[in-house]
């Protein structure tokens, strides 16, 4: 069977897919994943009452009831099929997302923070995953009314991505191998071509666009975080778009989705990110005062045991700063051109998603951030850079801040 090809996105409301060319797509989707777990267990598997669950214009996602099973399979499973091809020279995301979820499957189930992955088929680009169920996301909590709730599922999404980087720390030649046998010969972080052009090309664009001139001690500090994207003694798995909407809220604590930009890097980069303003599929929101301290403090508590050097707050500091710095400066140079009246070339790994008409406020909500920790941290030229910029970015639309999220609202 040919696989599936598609230019429209999914739908995104958990309901039977209603066009006739989804239906269509859906119905091949669930004949392909038949015939996969047939193959794999020998006998006749038969799914039935597909639920579109979205996905994106690159990919189908439904859930099935498997409806005869002569094994011991779940009552229901999620199905993932990508409909794109990778451009030559890029890295194949089906590759890394099927790399990710063999890694974390093999893990014991009380460390694992993934979907157990069932089955496989690299010929047709698909994956067939446990079901967690019909569970919450830290989105639907962040937007609900309950600012308990919601506190709960931050701080318990924020253990959770510690305790998977402590558990899976040590296990980067793993994942390579895993890469390998997809035929990914060699695999890198793909934010460090991204974070090393930022590095090189925000001097130049802060003064052009912005009449912002960065001192070049403000550079020289920049550039330092250069050292988090190569090897160091502190990386671990990251799922690399750490999205509320990509986190389930079960009943065993959370559990992360969507691997397609997975890989290892320094696990600085995730706790700085806890600190500045969430990715998100949606508008941009602020945190409430003090929620991102806490949730790096309970990412931080899962990684002193295998990290002791961690405990140390002023290491921690250091680490994290250089991070914000890479975080905030990527996000510079996809978006301050939008800002300015020009388009937005945002890479994927930006740490803040499609911000559309907020980029000015996002912008100035990240350099806010980051400027309030340089100045803890005694980085007097990025503290001034950052003061600097906010300024600018106030002439630009930068002086609205961002509204809250309801559940803080």
């Amino acid at each position: 069977m040919a696989p599936l090809t598609t230019d429209d996105a999914s739908t995104s409301d958990g309901r039977a897919a209603g066009s006739p060319g989804s239906a269509d797509r859906t119905a091949e989707l669930v004949a392909l994943a038949e015939e996969l777990l047939t193959r794999r267990h020998g006998a006749t598997v038969r799914l039935a009452d597909p639920v579109d669950l979205g996905g994106s214009t690159r990919s189908l996602v439904v859930r099935v009831r498997v409806a005869e099973n002569p094994f011991s399979l779940p009552h229901t499973l999620v199905v993932k099929h990508y409909l794109d091809e990778p451009a030559a020279g890029s890295a194949d995301r089906f590759r890394y997302e099927a790399a990710s979820c063999q890694l974390l499957t093999a893990m014991p189930s009380e460390e694992r923070a993934s979907p157990m992955l069932v089955a496989h088929d690299p010929t047709h680009r698909m994956l067939v995953l446990e079901d967690l169920g019909r569970c919450a996301t830290l989105a639907d909590r962040l937007d609900e009314r309950d600012p308990k709730a919601a506190e709960r599922a931050l701080l318990g999404w924020a253990r959770a991505l510690g305790r998977m980087q402590a558990s899976t720390a040590g296990r980067e030649d793993d994942f390579g191998a895993l890469l390998r046998r997809f035929g990914e010969r060699t695999w890198r972080d793909p934010l460090a071509d991204d974070a090393r052009a930022a590095l090189a090309e925000v001097p130049d664009q802060l003064a052009q666009l912005l009449r912002v001139e960065a001192a070049p001690s403000a550079v020289v500090e920049a550039r330092g975080a250069a050292r988090l994207l190569g090897g160091s003694g502190h990386r671990a798995f990251s799922p690399a778009e750490i999205r509320p909407d990509n986190c389930l809220v079960t009943g065993s604590g959370s559990r992360f989705l969507d691997f397609e930009w997975a890989c290892f890097r320094d696990i600085a980069l995730t706790g700085a990110s806890l600190r500045l303003p969430l990715p998100s599929g949606g508008p941009a929101r602020a945190q409430p005062s003090g929620m991102a301290e806490a949730m790096v403090a309970a990412w931080q508590a899962e990684l002193t045991p295998v990290w002791p050097d961690l405990g140390d707050a002023d290491l921690l500091r250091e680490r994290l700063l250089h991070a914000e710095v890479l975080w905030v400066w990527l996000a510079t140079r996809a978006l301050l051109p939008a800002v300015v009246g020009g388009p937005a070339s945002r890479p994927p790994h930006v740490v803040v998603a499609d911000p559309g008409e907020d980029a000015p406020a996002v912008l100035s909500a990240l350099w806010r951030r980051l400027g309030v920790d340089a100045e803890r941290a005694g980085r007097v030229a990025t503290a001034e850079l950052a003061a600097s910029v906010v300024g600018a970015l106030g002439r630009h639309g930068g002086d609205v801040p961002l509204p809250p999220y309801p559940a803080f609202a």
